[in-house]
């Protein structure tokens, strides 16, 4: 029996990543003009990292983590998410005093059950904001999201933002709203009823139409927070909304325990079911947590498979592909200096160097295939000669013999 990819944990192949580099570059650009730094943080962490900062009430630690053994018997996990592995480093280098803007990318791991724009294995670009009170981060961060959108070509989507409050207020919410949903405990689904007794919070966020009917006349969030985070919200709402479609929620939560304070989401009706391609908020408490220092902090994450699906951005202009074709009824080292020449001559040329001596007409078919705009041919008359076939491969193209260095000088001019 063959063996086949894991279940949820798709292959990329080369047709494929050409938008993903695309979206890539497009981000990183972005994030440079903010100022933001790239970290690379490991992809396997101890377990207990997620277990105190995601929070063990979450339906990731319960059944979603890739977790094993080691061979020193300690419990470690595949990331995921990225904001704890960020936190950790900083800890870890004892930079919590210092103010920093960066940015991170790579895969993630979930044991969910895999449907469209929902994978086991997914890759998240995100931005962390470490040391910046609230305030003008989260306006900077809002900000970021619109130009995100608007580099990528997305046109439809809608922010959605809510706050949490202070640990006193959640605290408060969560046992109104947990006093309020016991005596509709069988109405609820299964998977409602296991989250009000671990975290009714999660209850707000669930999909559920059984739920969702009950929670129509229950505790609102916005009654149990201070004045000054209703303002807070009003005024990001004021600030944006001519700039994009942005909205209060008062029943987003997020689905991890380390938020405090903010919390916002990116959706768009393009997606179906799995509709949030961004998320995030503040986690002022997450340092402390782990064991560090105090450090307020603020972050965001994508969701790239998601956000491929609505990026309309084109394609970088054509790049001349050249392809190198050897039809030698033996190997000569000079084809290889050709080559090496020919590169050094103009690197923003794609030279394809066909590496075999197969008959000339199935190199051109190829050459063809591959999309090439020109072909260098040499055959043993040419390599005897210090010649080469310089082809022009389209419709009409015509071909000419060229000595070594008339060829670099064409090829330089391309």
């Amino acid at each position: 029996m063959n063996i086949q990819s894991l279940r949820g944990m798709p292959d990329l192949f080369p047709e494929d990543l050409k938008n993903w580099h695309i979206l890539e570059d497009e981000l990183s650009k972005l994030f440079t003009s903010f100022n933001c730094d790239e970290i690379r943080t490991p992809i396997l962490e101890s377990t207990d990292l997620f277990s105190r900062s995601v929070g063990g009430s979450s339906d990731i630690i319960n059944k979603e983590l890739y977790s094993f053994l080691d061979r020193n018997n300690e419990s470690v996990s595949l990331r995921p998410e990225g904001s704890s592995g960020v936190v950790r480093a900083i800890i870890q280098k004892k930079q919590e005093s210092e103010r920093q803007k960066l940015w991170y990318q790579g895969q993630m791991f979930r044991y969910e059950r895999p449907q469209k724009g929902r994978y086991r294995q997914f890759h998240q670009v995100g931005v962390e904001y470490l040391g910046y009170e609230q305030g003008m981060s989260e306006y900077e961060l809002i900000s970021m999201i619109v130009n995100i959108n608007q580099s990528l070509g997305i046109e439809k989507y809608s922010i959605k933002i809510n706050h949490l409050g202070s640990p006193e207020d959640k605290q408060d919410f969560c046992d109104a709203l947990k006093s309020f949903l016991i005596p509709h405990e069988e109405g609820l689904h299964e998977k409602d009823r296991m989250r009000l007794s671990t975290n009714p919070l999660r209850v707000l966020d669930s999909k559920e139409e059984s739920t969702k009917e009950i929670l129509r006349n229950a505790p609102k969030y916005e009654d149990y927070i201070s004045s000054e985070a209703k303002s807070f919200l009003g005024d990001l709402v004021d600030h944006y909304q001519d700039r994009c479609n942005i909205q209060i929620d008062s029943t987003l939560v997020r689905g991890l325990d380390y938020y405090t304070g903010i919390v916002f989401e990116v959706i768009s009706e393009d997606l179906g079911a799995q509709d949030a391609y961004m998320g995030g908020g503040r986690y002022d408490n997450l340092s402390v947590q782990l064991g560090g220092k105090p450090m307020v902090a603020i972050g965001f994450a994508i969701g790239l498979e998601r956000i491929l699906e609505l990026m309309t951005v084109k394609a970088a202009p054509h790049t001349i592909k050249v392809a190198l074709i050897i039809t030698l009824e033996h190997q000569d080292e000079k084809t290889y200096k050709i080559a090496h020449q020919l590169r050094e001559a103009n690197s923003e040329i794609i030279l394809d160097a066909f590496l075999s001596n197969a008959r000339l007409k199935s190199q051109l078919k190829r050459a063809n295939k591959l999309n090439c705009d020109f072909a260098v041919i040499i055959g043993d008359e040419e390599s005897n000669m210090n010649q080469v076939i310089w082809k022009d491969l389209s419709e009409h193209g015509d071909q000419k013999l060229l000595g070594i260095e008339d060829l670099l000088a064409v090829y330089k001019t391309l």
